[in-house]
């Protein structure tokens, strides 16, 4: 982390848990125990539980997040959710591009590029996922499958924006396996990161982006992590489920 260049961001993605009772249970929790945090803290919760957690947390440092946001304001897109919907209840962040939405709900660059316009348009924050699958990774092409991703969720995204923008590295072989990306594989592909948003902006627009790993991130390798120059926080799965698993995190990303 570089906290002079960027802000820290410690971002929970509950995926399909908690129920709203359980939502405010766990952020009551997780309340005191974060509340002198040097970093940002938010944590990305299911949309029944959205309104929920945004009375909860409000008076403290704790950010709320959705986990999918669509890019038309309205219309025909049955189960979906507008960007204008999440920011009327105090959402602050949007999850995009999440590996899991690609694998089972069809979701490609195109569209989280599309979302990623919608989001910055409607004063959000996108946590923009990219990573590569095993496969990829075994035919070292790891920075070229990521530099792809990041140009094509960033088309016609303005530099103003992307500064805005946080990108979340989360290798597919690493989310909610155990397996984890050793602190220098994380460094060397989130260095990549910035090198292509320097390529497509400039230098000192990529110095400004909050670039996270995601990936099996926990209270045990979570200090290593963190002390890479390029990795300014994390996208935490499993871990932001117990506050005090979540914790510790928030703790090293707060040194």
């Amino acid at each position: 982390m570089d906290k002079s260049k960027r802000k820290a961001i410690i971002a929970g993605n509950w995926k399909m848990n908690k129920t709203p009772s359980q939502a405010k249970a766990l952020l009551e929790e997780l309340i005191p125990m974060v509340k002198d945090a040097d970093c940002e803290v938010v944590a990305c919760v299911p949309y029944v539980d959205l309104a929920v957690a945004v009375e909860t947390v409000k008076g403290t440092n704790i950010k709320i997040g959705a986990e999918n946001a669509h890019w038309e304001k309205s219309g025909a897109f049955t189960g979906e959710i507008s960007t204008d919907m999440l920011k009327e209840i105090g959402v602050e962040y949007v999850v995009l591009g999440h590996s899991e939405r690609r694998q089972y709900f069809g979701e490609t660059d195109e569209t989280v590029n599309k979302r990623t316009k919608a989001v910055l348009a409607a004063g959000l924050i996108p946590i923009v996922c990219v990573g590569e699958l095993l496969w990829e990774r075994k035919c070292d092409i790891t920075d070229e499958v990521v530099a792809r991703q990041v140009k094509l969720a960033l088309y016609d995204v303005s530099a103003e924006d992307v500064k805005k923008t946080v990108i979340a590295y989360e290798p597919v072989w690493a989310i909610g396996t155990g397996e984890t990306a050793t602190a220098d594989q994380a460094e060397e592909v989130c260095a990549a990161i910035r090198a292509t948003l320097a390529k497509l902006y400039d230098a000192e627009t990529a110095e400004a982006v909050t670039i996270q790993y995601g990936g099996s991130m926990n209270a045990g390798n979570c200090d290593e992590l963190l002390a890479k120059t390029n990795v300014d926080g994390g996208l935490i799965g499993g871990a932001s489920l117990v506050a005090e698993k979540f914790q510790p995190i928030v703790a090293a990303a707060s040194k």
